[in-house]
């Protein structure tokens, strides 16, 4: 029985159908029920009121290995890992995370099954299990996930602005946890961490600190009954609400200057500021408003000096980590060598336009002018996935009253220029840290950051300096953004003319294909533009690549200052290189979209090289590049296993090697060679008319392709461009070992790959039901039980059509060779569990199969890239997922054993398996034998991946092959 249910009016957006209801259980656990009448998934997120900010002194890390364990097992469901494999089986997923004064735990699941689901979910909170065995493993999981951050720049800056600052309060605290920290310290002083665990779990959980979001297909009152049913036996010890009062910064951690040597080559600049949250004002939208004015783009800018100049790359602004007791304004600026030599400079700009705004005085223009780009986005918002929609309301029902739990702060309304100006005041040199990073810095600290190694120096840096870097500074016309051009005002709803399930080849021609699909479904004023650009000289060689990629990032660098008030009004574009070409992408409000997309295309045509932006750009790329072996371990082995398998790719370093040479008069020589043949694949959708998008596309037609001297000329025949694979040989083993890039780097990976077909609807189906089966038990032995690695994956891989599975892991503690014996135990385990499997267990995972399957599509973009990738690999089945299903419909659990075991088991004579291997610093002995053992029978090592691609055959390509002629 609850104890209320309060009729408050919860405010949604206007174009919203669901439901909604707060509800208040007797233990005083909120609610918010949802019901969505149209949803194919269901999902809760339970938020939990206590964060890594209550870690006892000592064990650092404990809220989050507490998020871990939770979901282990539970006094009803005892069976280990059994809700993830009831999730996982079910269609869904699950998952965690820790922030400061919360963690939040949350799944979906297919919605046959929601009820059962919810059951084992409440179990976590009223009665789990924390197994002895399941601790130490988990304590091995939790330092795997820092081992992976212990290189990553964000982490470690992270921390750095944590360290300095107070040591008593929480914030200055190492949240994420170790081996160290959980396991060595507590044992040394006689601590017990899973007792700590129990303790914490029963001292801090409890229900009235507890925020529960459930939904549902089923009716508000049904919802209703489930969940007073699943979770009134929450224990409630009415504990208070977990506070934190203070400042994390004292007068001792302001007007400091910090350099920091970071991982990746590149400079950056972060000016902090200790500020009033403005949680505490939010319908007053103070950060908002301050944000939008120092992080704009246009012209007049802090950011367009700072570009003109040459002297930064990017610039955001606005508030960074809060709580209600404390937070942060950020502004990080990405630095040029230019910039790194002129910080002073940059500082004393910020400073300016901080001092411009303070003379200008708060502009309730501007105000408003935000304040309705918010509410246009509000209500017209696009429907997220269920998981994202609740995990975002049950994080806003712990802050927020219950009318603004689904808007949050997203709807400043309230002007108020006394609080914005307050918090302008706070953004002074008396109150600021500035954290510079540079590998310019190596060898120049004298301070290292205790958990993660961080080298770093700091100075005092006074008011009065920084008021000498503002009268120094150059004298730049700063001034406030021009009234945004780009608000749409025409929200109204097109009619299509017909109702079209599928995209609809609207016009080809010699110069262009028009893929055209009007929205039926999801009735918002957007619409979403695709211009691929298939040019047959932009990818010829590692010059034209990089020149083909330069040319992009400078036409994307020409229109920021204008496309940026684009951008603020809901209006987002893109113009990326691809392996033939570039495309350009639209995506937004459809009623300014037709003058972005002129504009844009006015900019490639008019294309000029600026020598200024180029080397600013090139720079740019080659720190990129040169950054390609910073990536993560596992990131590395899926590049080495896309360069073996797709032909005509190209690898990092040879591209690296010719950028350095290449200058403005290649370039400028280069683009109208790229841009002399073309043909334009375009697809259009949304809202949107036909004669609309037709004339669309016969203006960039006209541009490109007609007139007395036109730029293009179509292609021949010959020059389509094909996506070509390698095809492996059946009962073949390859394998590709490689050191890791950074050789700071502990971590090792494996990518474990098995290839199997080309597109075909049976064995589409076939795989990705083994897929569905194996994924849980996969992650469940290799990560829970033999803890492996924090990233422990088994998914489907499709190159351009071409199908197969692979298992991703990451570790310290194994090398790859190691691993990849692991991976072939598991499946030779897992073959027993195939034949095991039940008539009702085969049944009951093809209906979830299906049932993701039917998962429509829940926003105009998701359902166009769903189509654009049918268009890019050319395979063109519209309707594959009412023909997937169709063809599951008749699957036998004879025939998914036949095709496991002429596949994917170990030893199958028809399987073809890669394994690519990146070793770690921990496992280069590992490498080195490997080189002088005997290879094994039906296994190739691969040495050079060039000579071993030339050599093998290739699969037909669909695109520019068959799907073309069919048309």
């Amino acid at each position: 029985m609850a104890v209320g249910r309060e009729d408050v009016e919860i405010l949604k957006p206007r174009i919203d159908k669901r439901e909604y209801r707060r509800i208040v259980l007797r233990n005083s656990l909120q609610v918010l029920l949802i019901s969505d009448l149209d949803t194919d998934k269901c999902a809760a997120s339970m938020n939990v009121g206590v964060g890594s900010f209550c870690d006892p002194d000592g064990l650092e890390g404990l809220a989050h290995f507490l998020e871990h364990m939770l979901f282990y097992a539970s006094k009803k469901y005892p069976l280990e890992d059994s809700y993830s494999k009831y999730i996982t089986e079910h269609g869904g997923s699950t998952n965690a995370f820790t922030a400061s004064e919360m963690t939040n735990y949350y799944f979906d699941v297919n919605t046959d099954c929601f009820e059962e689901a919810l059951d084992r979910f409440a179990q976590f909170f009223i009665k789990p299990l924390m197994s002895a065995d399941a601790t130490m493993r988990e304590i091995k999981a939790v330092d795997s996930e820092n081992q992976k951050n212990l290189l990553s720049d964000a982490w470690r800056m992270n921390q750095l602005q944590k360290h300095l600052s107070l040591e008593s309060h929480p914030y200055h605290k190492f949240s994420t946890g170790n081996w160290d920290t959980l396991d060595v310290r507590p044992k040394a002083k006689g601590v017990d961490t899973r007792q700590e665990l129990l303790k914490f779990y029963e001292d801090k959980y409890s229900a009235n600190l507890m925020h529960l979001v459930v939904y549902s297909k089923e009716s508000l009152d049904k919802i209703q009954c489930l969940v007073e049913d699943k979770f009134q036996e929450i224990r409630n010890s009415d504990r208070s609400r977990f506070q934190f009062p203070g400042q994390p910064c004292t007068s001792e951690h302001l007007e400091i200057l910090v350099r920091a040597v970071p991982i990746k080559q590149g400079h950056k600049l972060r000016i902090v500021w200790p500020i009033t949250p403005s949680i505490l004002h939010y319908k007053e939208g103070p950060c908002r408003y301050l944000g939008h004015l120092i992080g704009h783009e246009g012209e007049g800018s802090l950011f367009y000096v700072l570009k003109k100049s040459g002297w930064a790359t990017g610039l955001s602004a606005g508030e960074g980590e809060w709580t209600s007791e404390f937070s942060f304004f950020n502004v990080v600026i990405d630095l040029t060598d230019a910039g790194q030599d002129n910080m002073q400079d940059i500082v004393g700009l910020l400073f300016k336009y901080i001092q411009l705004l303070q003379q200008s005085g708060v502009c309730k223009w501007i105000f408003d002018e935000l304040s309705a780009v918010c509410e246009t986005g509000f209500h017209y918002q696009d429907k997220i996935s269920p998981i994202d929609y609740v995990v975002n309301i049950s994080s806003n029902m712990q802050i927020y009253p219950p009318k603004d739990w689904l808007v949050g702060s997203l709807l400043p309304s309230d002007f108020n220029p006394a609080i914005i100006q307050k918090i302008l005041n706070e953004l002074s040199p008396e109150n600021v840290r500035i954290f510079w990073e540079s590998k310019k810095f190596e060898g120049l600290t004298d301070k290292v950051e205790p958990w993660y190694g961080t080298a770093y120096s700091i100075e005092k840096v006074s008011s009065s300096k920084i008021q000498a870097w503002m009268s120094s500074a150059p004298n730049e016309n700063l001034h406030l953004p021009a009234p945004n051009v780009f608000i749409p005002k025409d929200l109204s709803i097109k009619n299509a003319q017909e109702e079209v399930k599928f995209p609809v080849l609207l016009r080809k021609s010699s110069y262009s294909k028009l893929w055209y699909k009007p929205d039926t479904v999801f009735s918002t004023p957007k619409a979403y533009v695709k211009i691929d650009f298939n040019c047959p000289h932009a990818g010829n060689s590692p010059e034209t690549e990089v020149l083909g990629d330069l040319f992009a990032r400078l036409l994307l660098d020409y229109l920021n200052e204008y496309a940026y008030y684009a951008q603020v009004a809901g209006l987002l574009y893109g113009i990326s290189h691809t392996d033939s070409g570039f495309e350009v992408t639209l995506v937004g409000y459809n009623h300014k979209l037709r003058i972005l997309l002129e504009t844009i295309i006015d900019k490639i045509v008019k294309f000029e090289v600026k020598p200024d932006r180029f080397s600013v750009i090139k720079e740019m790329e080659i720190k990129d590049y040169q950054n390609f072996k910073f990536q993560q371990p596992y990131q590395q082995a899926m590049y080495y296993c896309s360069l073996i398998l797709k032909d005509q790719t190209r690898p990092w370093v040879e591209r690296l090697d010719v950028l350095p040479r290449l200058n403005v008069e290649d370039l400028t020589n280069f683009a109208p060679m790229m841009l002399s043949q073309a043909f334009l694949e375009c697809y259009i959708a949304g809202n949107i008319e036909r004669e609309e998008a037709e004339s669309m596309v016969q203006h960039v037609e006209d541009v490109f392709f007609k007139g007395p001297n036109p730029i293009c000329r179509p292609l021949f025949p010959s020059q389509f461009l094909t996506n070509r694979v390698v095809k492996l040989e059946r009962g073949m083993n390859y394998c590709y070992s490689k050191e890791g890039l950074n050789p700071s780097d502990e971590n090792s990976a494996l990518v474990h790959y098995i290839q199997v077909h080309q597109d075909d609807f049976i064995l589409n189906v076939k795989l990705q039901l083994f897929a569905l089966v194996a994924k849980q038990p996969a992650f469940h032995q290799l990560r829970s039980v033999e803890q492996l690695g924090y990233i422990t994956v088994l998914m489907q891989r499709n190159d351009s059509g071409i199908c197969g599975v692979q298992f991703i892991i990451q570790s310290t503690v194994k090398g790859p060779a190691h691993i990849d014996s692991r991976v072939e135990a598991f499946l030779k385990m897992f073959e027993n569990k195939l034949y095991e499997m039940t008539n009702d267990e085969f049944k009951s995972n093809v209906n979830a199969l299906i049932d993701m399957k039917l998962e429509k599509h829940k926003n105009l973009r998701e359902e166009s890239r769903f189509y654009w990738r049918e268009i890019t690999d050319g395979t063109l089945k519209f309707d594959r997922r009412e023909a997937e299903v169709a063809a599951l419909k008749k699957l036998t659990q004879q025939e998914l054993i036949e095709f496991f075991n002429e596949n994917v088991k170990v030893g199958a004579t028809r399987k073809k398996t890669l394994s690519v291997q990146v070793h770690g610093n921990q496992h280069l002995a590992e490498y080195h034998s490997q080189k002088s053992e005997a290879v094994q029978p039906n296994t190739i090592q691969i040495n050079d991946i060039f000579s071993f691609r030339r050599s093998q055959p290739l699969y037909g390509s669909f695109r520019g092959g068959i799907g073309h002629v069919k048309l």
